[in-house]
């Protein structure tokens, strides 16, 4: 592992360590609370468990509703009377019910004759309402617990707290704690003890499963109750625990709110309450079938944390990228799937919300810091770059950094060497004046390397006055050598404007810049070269060496600029490449044709097989031709090298022709 992944390592395992803190500090924070429990909430109504499964064979509750319907019939005004009550417990009784549970607290008396009558019907299969209030004084606490009359207890019945605890959001999720609740004794009157004492005071505190929106229950009017055999079906109330209570057929809105109503899960997505027969109701079948769920602890949500955490981690130990994103989303599905896998099979809320931040918190800091370090790296590489590619491959390259591939690979490529004339000769006239000298080799730098950036070349270095380059490298590039000379004569054409303007400036005192030019085209190795701590992005091969003895031979051929035969035969049909010269190579055996081009229009293939006889001719000792080339540039040409030939082989017959040649 180097210093680099090292480093990567120690970033990665520092967030997640940071964001694991950060996700269990949140979870102990209200409204972060708040919102887990607006999970609950949507989990809950998912599957809600079936009234059906509830029934339990002949069992189940049944909902006594002191409704609409029942003001109606029996016409009397709120409060009833007692002895009402009274007649509806026998007649309860005579319907066959386990137990009856009245949702009412009967704390104050009422008339003698009432509450005597009340007190006959009760028994151990009644169980009564008792509430407790919290009153709250800036100096004091208080919690007041009201009960029914003592000659009602006296009389058998038995009492429950009916009182309910609130989230901060005002919605009912949680299990009474009290150990004498109205639910759990009311299942102790119905004769299922065993539910009643092994989960009365243990599920306190524990989630409720909600069995759905107002009106779930199968309910009756309290009228219908008081004369079953007129009202109801034969044997539905038989064996079934009654709950009576406060029922209104119009659903409560949640905004309006009402008494004895609760929000529950269900009124997020109905908006309306619970009454609280229907909540007591709720509450004794999540005690008799064990419905409730336990919140997560600490420790289970901290090692959910964790883990989410670490498998984000290990993610981001790649660099970031389009999977990254993908990743994470897989992530938080995951997270969601586990959460929603403990609640329904292990009956365990895990809040899915702080896992699912750990991963986003891991992730998105460390994708930040990818995408950062990537910016940086196109920045340096459009930094680097630019001194050596023309700006639009420069932003090709920083848009697709794929497109350049480092390390070295096999390519075929057209090289460029580029050299001044003479140049030993005018750093000794300037030895004097280093500064001078500088100017003048920037100034002839300056458009040469423009005419290779201009063309979409890659300048690889320079050497002194000397300047390398190469195409199709590192970005495809299919017409190289094309590109490659159109270069070499925009270098030729820039010297000769940077001369015009020497000689206006310095006058005849002005120096005269010469260049050569040499371009080969061939296979070579193009990459990063160098040391492990130091490189260049460079090419190497054969192709390059000769690239190079053909610019130091373009002096000797008397062109500026040569071309090796590859490269001729790549830009036939485009240039008009013309022989120039067979020249052998220090380190080659044998001799090899070289051609030059001048000038970027095409000739016509009859006036090329023209000239390239006619040199042929030259190059094997045959005597210039007497006719001349209407091309003036081809005249000239053909007249230097008619004359380097006659130099090299003298023959008395050569001079008449030589001049010849030279005015033709």
């Amino acid at each position: 592992m180097d210093g680099a992944q090292r480093r990567r390592l120690a970033e990665t395992a520092l967030c997640v360590v940071a964001v694991v803190i950060v996700c269990l500090s949140l979870s102990t924070w209200q409204p972060f609370r708040l919102a887990e429990a607006r999970v609950f909430d949507f989990l809950a109504t998912l599957s809600p468990p079936s009234m059906q499964d509830m029934a339990d064979g002949n069992g189940g509750i049944v909902v006594v509703a002191i409704d609409e319907p029942s003001f109606a019939e029996i016409g009397l005004q709120w409060p009833w009377p007692r002895n009402l009550h009274a007649e509806l417990i026998a007649a309860l009784r005579k319907a066959g019910v386990k137990a009856v549970g009245l949702d009412l607290v009967f704390a104050e008396p009422s008339s003698p004759v009432a509450d005597q009558a009340l007190a006959a019907a009760l028994g151990p299969d009644v169980v009564l309402a008792a509430d407790e209030s919290l009153i709250e004084t800036p100096h004091m606490s208080q919690l007041i617990r009201t009960e029914p009359l003592p000659e009602f207890v006296a009389a058998g019945a038995r009492v429950g707290l009916a009182s309910v605890s609130l989230d901060a959001d005002n919605v009912l999720r949680r299990m009474p704690a009290a150990p004498d609740t109205f639910a759990a004794e009311l299942l102790k009157a119905a004769g299922e003890t065993e539910a009643g004492d092994r989960t009365g005071a243990a599920a306190g505190g524990r989630l409720i499963a909600p069995m759905g929106p107002a009106r779930t229950y199968p309910t009756i009017s309290y009228y219908q109750a008081l004369d079953p055999e007129a009202f109801l079906p034969p044997g539905i109330l038989n064996g079934k625990i009654a709950v009576v209570g406060r029922s209104l057929q119009m659903a409560i809105p949640a905004e309006t709110g009402g008494a004895d109503s609760f929000a529950t899960a269900f009124t997020a997505s109905t908006g309306m309450l619970v009454p609280g027969v229907e909540v007591q109701a709720t509450i004794a079948d999540n005690l008799r079938h064990g419905l409730f769920s336990a919140w997560a602890g600490l420790p289970s949500l901290g090692l959910a944390v964790a883990a989410a955490a670490l498998l984000a981690g290990a993610t981001a130990l790649r660099p970031a990228g389009l999977w990254t994103l993908l990743a994470g989303l897989g992530l938080v599905a995951l997270v969601l799937v586990v959460s929603a896998a403990s609640f329904f099979v292990l009956r365990v809320f895990l809040p899915p919300i702080a896992p699912s931040l750990a991963v986003a918190f891991v992730l998105a800091p460390l994708a930040a810091r990818d995408i950062t370090e990537e910016r940086a790296m196109r920045r340096e590489v459009t930094r680097a770059f630019g001194h050596y590619l023309a700006p639009a491959l420069v932003e090709r390259l920083a848009r697709d950094p794929s497109a350049l591939k480092l390390g070295g690979e096999r390519r075929e490529l057209t090289i460029l060497f580029s050299d001044i004339r003479n140049f030993t000769t005018l750093a000794e006239s300037m030895k004097d004046e280093p500064e001078r000298l500088t100017h003048l080799i920037n100034r002839l730098l300056t458009p040469l390397s423009q005419a290779v950036l201009d063309r979409g070349g890659t300048i690889d270095k320079f050497i002194g006055d000397c300047i390398m380059a190469f195409w199709n490298a590192p970005l495809d590039d299919a017409d190289h050598a094309v590109h490659a000379v159109e270069a070499g004569l925009a270098m030729l054409a820039a010297v000769e404007i940077l001369n015009d303007e020497l000689r206006a400036e310095l006058g005849e005192a002005a120096p005269k810049l010469t260049v050569g030019v040499g371009i080969n085209t061939g296979t070579c190795v193009v990459g990063n070269m160098g040391s492990a701590t130091r490189f260049d992005y460079s090419v190497l091969g054969d192709a390059v060496n000769y690239a190079s003895r053909l610019e130091s031979a373009s002096k000797e051929c008397r062109v500026p600029l040569l071309l090796g035969a590859a490269t001729a035969e790549k830009i036939e049909g485009r240039l008009a490449p013309l022989l120039v010269a067979r020249i052998s190579v220090k380190g080659r055996s044998g001799v090899s044709p070289v051609y030059t081009v001048v000038s970027s229009e095409p000739l016509q293939p009859a006036t090329r097989e023209r000239f390239d006889a006619a040199v042929e001719g030259l190059l094997h000792g045959a005597e210039p031709v007497t006719a001349s080339f209407e091309e003036p540039a081809l005249g000239q040409l053909y007249a230097t090298i008619a004359a380097r030939e006659a130099h090299k082989h003298p023959s008395p017959n050569r001079g008449t022709a030589e001049a010849r040649a030279e005015i033709g």
